[in-house]
């Protein structure tokens, strides 16, 4: 029997997970050790559901740390074999059975397989990520980052003189070295685990395998370097899989490496020395553990150095790197080379100001090289180094909408209104992609994003006015006034009202936690959206202003015959024709890489064309995300392609159907009080898996939902009757969404933010 042992604090979401991955093993003969400390929560709810399907005993400990846990499960295992898994993480179904396969067959003491990273929950990985048939495939790949495997390219071997080969042979010997694969990666010393490991428990007890319970974050090290300096024989079997699941809510549910430590570094240094005890100092497993400290030194803390030269913490975490360098394995001493030798060098006989005047000219030479390949390297050192330092403009409004996709949206309008009724008062910053062709209708200065100029404006103007998130680099100075419009009602569910994010950054939610703490004020369309924003951001319900919408000002004081012809003029439509707005969201799981994103029109445009005839027009407005993804070639004088028109509120304006999927663009459409269609093929993917929604929205939306092309076409072609019977939840709807915008949404705005 194999006791898989279990630590728990915290997230049993994250616990429900590997339950499930347990319960679904072809291989049966096991027990689960859940051992918990006493700050542990909720693991009682999955116990009680999974007890039924998989031996589970908890055993409570008198301690906290992972270290101590598991030594105590290791104490109270049953089975003749030991694994190691953590809480949240999971296993493809045959993982167990692979490694037992492996270690009954051979004379070896342990096993261990692959491990693949994520973030994505169980359902979802197995679902959305379509893991290769070919997992040899996977594990080569390197283009392919969803599927980039934290065991690659071992460096060193148990087997073989690493003196002998070249770097090249070395990098390709062996690749199932267990040294190599254990203990030789390029990250940190936190990357050596002891997780996927299956070891018998007799080799346990005899060689006295610990983990280390004098610290928190390193507490593998010492058990990995006992189970390699011990002469037991292992083998790696590659096509065991565990997925090894990365958080992206440290806020709420931080794992073991984002937890905050001040003592940090001590613990790592701590960890090193105890796992050098164990290691033959010539050998290579210390030539292993070595490379790791002196990686992190010169990749990583000399930098931070240079920055905090004068910082009386980072002088004392040099002398212990010091006191570490001196005493390095010799024969890894001797075979470093280049500019980590010379690092290294410095680090043992140098000063404080040595390192940092060698950390200088390296660094120095590179920025400059940088200099020449990217000129937003320039403008951000640019911004940091003495744009921030300039005095701060008071009369500077600084604008950008989606990134600097276009003239539009909530800011366009409170920049309109402000021109417009105080002249002269303010100077406005308008940011945008590419400046050329655009025009500002009451002036201002038009800056490319992320150009010297544009670094300036961010650094000295007063007012931020933004529809999106700001910069990660950002800085708020005293006197910066932060207005976030936001751009859009929530239907789908935000940031930390998700489970996870399945595309984006994935640290998206602490990305956005920090950011949002910058801004002074947050508008909201409605009561619903005051509440949802105050969940999703975990923001301050007192910095939200509920004022409705300035960018659906228009759609109250322009919805006239005149107004919407003109708009119908220049973008080149028939007056004639009664025009339907298509305008589709993005989805999660369709992207090429972080942040950008594909797009497969499901709605067949030319089946509408030869059914609905020269009476209909559609006007396409995709997300902008996705708005350089569709083709309508073939589709002229039917489909018109707006996805890159700056402002879809005057493409509401000129329609008289909405056709739409889970885009917010809805709630604003329902100040118009027209006709609204929901073209919702992929509903229980999207709300089940992707996303979430707020709403109920089979039974709240104003509107049918439709799965199909052909419904689609029927609801267009029976309109009246869709009106009526939706015309009593189409008044509930508007009440509850649209109570607070009457046209002007910007007046109130302005009027608080710029203190008018």
């Amino acid at each position: 029997m194999v006791s898989i042992i279990i630590p728990f604090n915290k997230g049993e979401h994250f616990l429900a997970d590997c339950f499930e991955s347990l319960k679904r093993q072809t291989f049966k003969e096991f027990e689960v050790v859940l051992v918990t400390p006493p700050s542990c929560e909720g693991a009682e709810a999955v116990i009680e559901k999974y007890h039924s399907f998989i031996e589970i005993r908890r055993i409570k400990s008198g301690k906290e740390g992972v270290g101590c846990l598991r030594n105590l499960g290791i104490s109270e295992a049953m089975g003749e074999y030991v694994y190691f898994l953590d809480a949240d993480d999971y296993l493809y179904d045959d993982s167990l059975e692979k490694l037992i396969g492996e270690l009954e067959s051979s004379d070896i003491d342990f096993v261990f397989g692959t491990k693949y990273t994520t973030y994505f929950r169980y359902k979802a990985y197995f679902t959305l990520e379509h893991p290769y048939e070919d997992k040899e495939m996977a594990v080569r790949d390197k283009k392919d980052k969803k599927y980039k495997p934290l065991y690659y390219k071992p460096r060193f071997s148990e087997d073989v003189n690493i003196d002998s080969l070249s770097k090249k042979q070395l990098n390709e010997y062996h690749k199932d070295a267990v040294l190599g694969r254990l203990a030789a990666l390029r990250d940190g010393l936190g990357a050596i685990s002891a997780l996927h490991i299956m070891i018998k428990k007799d080799s346990i007890l005899k060689r006295a395998l610990a983990f280390d319970e004098e610290v928190m974050l390193y507490c593998d090290l010492l058990f990995v370097a006992g189970l390699l300096s011990s002469g037991v024989k292992g083998h790696y079997v590659r096509d065991s899989y565990y997925v090894k699941r990365l958080h992206n809510d440290p806020e709420h549910y931080p794992s073991i490496k984002q937890l905050e430590a001040e003592d940090r570094f001590d613990q790592m240094l701590k960890a090193y020395d105890n796992a050098m005890k164990k290691a033959d100092g010539e050998s290579m497993l210390a030539a292993a553990l070595a490379d790791h400290l002196v990686n992190y030194y010169v990749y990583t803390f000399n930098h931070k150095l240079f920055k905090n030269r004068n910082d009386e913490e980072m002088r004392r975490r040099f002398e212990r790197l010091k006191e570490e360098a001196v005493s390095l394995p010799e024969k890894y001493y001797n075979n470093l080379k280049g500019y980590k030798k010379r690092s290294v060098n410095v680090l043992r006989e140098g000063t404080v100001s040595k390192a940092c005047h060698f950390v200088f000219w390296f660094l120095g030479k590179r920025k400059f090289q940088s200099f020449l390949k990217n000129p937003k390297v320039l403008g951000t050192f640019l911004y940091f180094n003495l744009f921030t330092k300039l005095p701060m403009r008071n009369n500077y409004v600084f604008l950008e909408s989606f990134r600097g996709k276009a003239y539009s949206d909530s800011p366009k309008y409170i920049y309109e209104y402000l021109a417009k009724n105080y002249p002269g008062k303010y100077k406005y910053i308008w940011v945008f992609d590419s400046v050329a062709g655009k025009t500002l209708p009451y002036g201002g200065v038009k800056v490319k994003r992320f150009g010297i100029k544009y670094m300036y404006y961010l650094a000295v103007s007063k007012y931020m006015v933004l529809n999106v998130r700001q910069p990660g680099y950002f800085i708020k100075r005293p006197g910066n006034v932060f207005l976030e419009t936001w751009h859009g009602t929530p239907l789908k569910r935000l940031v930390f009202d998700q489970e996870e994010v399945t595309s984006a950054s994935p640290m998206y939610k602490h990305q956005f936690y920090v950011q949002s703490r910058l801004w002074d004020y947050l508008i909201s369309p409605n009561d619903f959206s005051t509440g949802a924003f105050e969940s999703a951001f975990m923001f301050e319900r007192e910095k939200i202003v509920p004022c409705g919408y300035p960018r659906n000002d228009i759609l109250y004081t322009h919805n006239n015959k005149n107004d919407i012809d003109k708009i119908k003029k220049r973008l080149g439509i028939p007056l004639d024709k009664l025009l339907i707005l298509y305008a589709p969201t993005w989805r999660d799981d369709e992207y090429f890489d972080k942040g950008k994103y594909k797009f497969s029109l499901k709605l067949d445009l030319n089946e509408m064309k030869d059914r609905l005839g020269d009476k209909y027009a559609v006007i396409l407005r995709t997300h902008y995300y996705i708005s350089n993804s569709i083709d309508t070639k073939g589709l002229e004088g039917f489909v018109y392609n707006e996805s890159e028109y700056d402002d879809i509120s005057e493409l509401y304006l000129i329609s008289d159907i909405l056709i739409t999927d889970y885009s917010s663009v809805f709630f604003d459409y329902a100040n118009l009080k027209r006709p609204m269609l929901f073209f919702t093929y992929d509903l229980e993917k999207y709300r089940d898996m992707l996303r979430g929604f707020y709403l109920d929205i089979e039974n709240d939306v104003p509107g049918p939902l439709l799965f199909t092309t052909d419904e689609v076409i029927d609801a267009i072609k029976n309109i009246d009757e869709i009106n009526k019977k939706y015309e009593e939840r189409y008044k509930i709807f508007y009440d509850r969404f649209c109570h607070l915008d009457d046209g002007n949404a910007s007046k109130r705005i302005c009027d608080i933010v710029f203190d008018l």
